[in-house]
């Protein structure tokens, strides 16, 4: 009996041995690494991208002489850099619509195309009000324009930054505007749309500049700009001063909930994004979402300064630029936008094979692998030429800009770049396929120490030797 039990159990041990063996320990990531450099372009701030179904990316800002609307399109985003430039509208050279020509976005909807902007009138610059142009034609940078004139709400006040967006089947128009009952600068709006420049109904207040962060030189709630996932509805907006001060708020709704209701809308108590003078990153704001070529990311679309001190007003202050970077999800499902990285190439995070929701980060300047990592930059590191030439890479990390990725005693941390010949061996990699997967995994293997590559033990990263498949699973990362 004890003999038919043991047999029984082994064969079923075996079986269970074939099915895990069967599983894979880690399917590619969903949403895979996508890389920029920054800046996308000098002098062009309020940037709006629109990837469209004729497979171009359409994008138009600010330009700083505030006088004409452009255009431009590229089959990749990074192609929108030096892609030509077409004015597809001018100011008007007197009365309304003849000044502070200001952030324009470009929608597509119901077959035509429409651009939303912010002018002032040459009789009062700071009538700000917000306009629409439409075109029918295919190819927006060579149509004709018919201005379909201004967006009329309840008041006749400083109001500009309209953007347009659909939830459930419906459209809506949100936008900042001076409601005279306050005392600030501008508060948020959203309301139905009738039509491509009607507004249907009463419009609705869903947040005002009421935190430290917000009224910092001015108070200011501007430049909505929506994104949609996981049931939600997240319209991030600029506050403060258009220095650097200026950051990203957020609100939240429900995609199912009464968005035409305040109570409806969350806000962040803390700016999203904001400036790092460790990055030389400063006043990111105005915003816009777009998605990348693979449609597998969501890429954040924004403006900011690579330096903190202006003289005079910052809206004279031509040098804003737009910049690019990739949007991760936490597992609430909220975004995390991180830090706005350094100029150039943007920033990876590498996924483990066999622990997928863990990323590696560096913590006491000790490098692991951990989920749930609060603060996103720690995780995320730039893939540069390598320290040591030869064909590797380095791996920089992105909050400590000069600090890499590098081994000592065979442990990984993240030291900063002392400049001599061993530093640059230590910190350099040869990039292979993944040791797991080599489809879709890479493995990083020392530069100084051949057949060494970086692994995870105990979740802290170590350079070993790889043997077992257990060592290629922990050797294998996935880059997000």
């Amino acid at each position: 009996m004890k003999g038919l039990v043991g047999r029984v159990l082994t064969a079923l041990l075996a079986a269970l041995a074939l099915l895990v063996t069967a599983t894979p320990a880690h399917a590619a990531p969903a949403s895979p690494a996508v890389t920029f450099t920054n800046p996308l372009a000098e002098q062009r701030a309020d940037p709006h991208i629109f990837k469209h179904t004729d497979g171009y990316y359409y994008f138009t800002a600010t330009v700083p002489e505030y006088d004409r609307i452009v255009l431009r399109r590229a089959t990749t985003l990074q192609g929108l850099a030096t892609a030509p430039e077409t004015t597809i509208w001018t100011k008007h050279a007197s009365g309304v619509m003849g000044a502070h020509i200001w952030a324009p976005e470009i929608h597509y909807i119901d077959g035509k195309w429409y651009v939303y902007f912010a002018a002032g009138s040459t009789s009062d610059v700071w009538a700000i009000r917000m306009y629409v142009l439409e075109t029918s034609a295919a190819n927006p940078l060579t149509g004709t324009w018919t201005e379909k004139g201004q967006i009329t709400t309840q008041w006749e006040s400083f109001s500009l930054d309209a953007t347009t967006f659909v939830v459930n089947g419906v459209r809506y128009l949100a936008w900042a505007q001076h409601n005279p009952a306050e005392d600030n600068n501008t508060s948020l709006f959203i309301a139905r749309m009738a039509n491509p420049w009607t507004i249907s109904g009463t419009p609705v207040e869903i947040s005002q500049p009421t935190l430290s962060w917000e009224t910092i030189g001015y108070k200011v709630n501007e430049g909505p700009a929506v994104i949609q996932h996981g049931g939600k509805v997240f319209l991030t907006y600029s506050a403060s001063a258009t220095d650097a001060n200026y950051c990203l708020g957020m609100l939240t709704a429900s995609a199912s909930g009464d968005l035409l209701s305040a109570s409806s809308w969350s806000k962040s108590p803390q700016p999203v994004f904001k400036s790092n003078a460790a990055t030389s990153q400063y006043g990111p704001g105005h915003n816009s979402f777009t998605v990348s070529e693979d449609g597998k990311s969501d890429i954040l679309v924004y403006h900011d300064r690579n330096y903190k001190d202006i003289t005079g007003d910052p809206l004279n202050d031509p040098n804003r630029r737009t910049r690019l970077q990739k949007v991760y999800w936490k597992a609430d499902g909220t975004p995390d936008f991180g830090i706005p990285v350094a100029d150039g190439v943007t920033p990876v995070r590498l996924s483990s094979y066999n622990y997928p929701d863990r990323y590696i980060r560096h913590w006491d300047f000790r490098a692991k692998i951990e989920a749930n990592v609060t603060n996103l930059a720690d995780s995320q590191f730039r893939v540069v030429t390598g320290l040591a030439g030869s064909g590797t890479i380095s791996l920089e990390s992105t909050n400590y800009p000069g600090y890499y990725l590098r081994h000592r005693n065979f442990e990984v941390w993240v030291e900063k770049n002392d400049g001599t010949a061993g530093f640059r061996s230590d910190a350099s990699f040869q990039r292979r396929s993944g040791l797991a997967d080599a489809t879709a995994g890479v493995s990083l293997e020392s530069y100084n120490y051949p057949g060494r590559y970086i692994r995870h033990y105990n979740n802290l990263l170590y350079v070993q030797t790889i043997s077992t498949a257990l060592d290629k699973a922990d050797a294998t990362f996935y880059m997000e």
